[in-house]
């Protein structure tokens, strides 16, 4: 199974965590995929509830471009282009030449511990 792990972490844990992972790359080993916030209130700002339902959307229907898309959705299609552009930027969802959305991971892993994660 294709997946991504997205963190909340503090600063200190965000640059321990990068370097492991420059440490396992110079090494020649494979890092997993993962993407990283400061707070819950950006992973929530970012990752929403209408982007996981087009997400989980486009993982049933690969190839829709953004206006079926929306339409498939039954959204605003500017609503759908910026959460499409959104989430292309943090690789959650790829576009190819053509315009066809496909998601590039079968689960997203959210660690969010509780202590370090208030905010």
């Amino acid at each position: 199974m294709n997946r991504i792990e997205i963190d909340v972490l503090t600063s200190r844990q965000a640059l321990a965590a990068f370097s492991k992972a420059w440490r396992r790359t110079a090494s020649g080993k494979s890092v997993a995929p993962r993407l990283a916030f400061g707070s819950l209130r950006e992973l929530f700002s970012a990752v929403t509830e209408k982007r996981l339902e087009l997400l989980r959307y486009v993982g049933a229907h690969d190839g829709l471009n953004t206006r079926r898309l929306a339409h498939g959705l039954g959204r605003d299609y500017k609503n759908v282009y910026m959460d499409v552009a959104e989430l292309t930027e943090l690789g959650l969802l790829e576009k190819d030449g053509h315009g066809a959305l496909s998601v590039p991971f079968d689960e997203i892993v959210i660690h969010a511990g509780i202590r370090d994660a208030a905010a």
